[in-house]
């Protein structure tokens, strides 16, 4: 069954390509190829300030960047999102972004009849989280815990009723050869065809 995809590129470097890029499109290219619609976001090209307290976070209106950003992530069945990892968490810009997107009133409610933890207004979507490193994956899921990747998993997109969330990790980035960097734009290319 065809999928409404959204693609959120967090790599905060958009005057050059790089591999979150070629991720991206590959993932788009096999999504098009499963009859999939995808519609992209990234992040590095939006304007959009930082939230210094919690009463902008609640109280201030949504720019237009990140209002379009929301009605794309409304339209979506299905979010990719993907970034390099930046000493051990995603980039600022990505984080920043994610606090001015998932905002009270788009993301969850706060009504006191919706109970402590709020009403989570974006369930019915899933989640592809895909990482790029320069450490070994292995070696980030298991000695680090992958600590950053579960805090955005559940901290951020469960908490707002996204499920399930999956990830996919790319690891020993740096000077990749030209073989193993093909296999993990297949990878992402089946990924896409699959909307998984």
């Amino acid at each position: 069954m065809p999928r409404r995809i959204v693609v959120i590129q967090g790599h905060p470097d958009s005057s050059e390509r790089h591999l979150c890029h070629a991720l991206a499109d590959a993932y788009t290219e096999g999504a098009n190829q499963g009859g999939h619609e995808v519609r992209h976001v990234a992040v590095a090209e939006l304007d959009f300030p930082l939230l210094r307290s919690a009463k902008a976070w609640k109280d201030t209106g949504v720019i237009p960047d990140i209002q379009n950003a929301q009605h794309t992530v409304a339209w979506a069945d299905h979010l990719v999102i993907l970034y390099p990892l930046w000493l051990g968490t995603m980039p600022a810009i990505l984080k920043a972004f994610m606090e001015q997107l998932f905002r009270p009133g788009f993301a969850f409610s706060r009504e006191e009849s919706s109970g402590a933890m709020g009403r989570k207004l974006l369930t019915g979507k899933s989640a592809r989280i895909i990482v790029t490193m320069g450490m070994p994956a292995l070696f980030y899921r298991w000695f680090f815990r992958a600590h950053s990747l579960k805090s955005l998993e559940r901290n951020i997109l469960k908490f707002v009723g996204i499920r399930p969330v999956r990830t996919t990790l790319f690891g020993l980035v740096e000077g990749v050869s030209a073989g193993r960097r093909e296999r993990w734009l297949s990878r992402a290319r089946t990924l896409g065809k699959q909307a998984l």
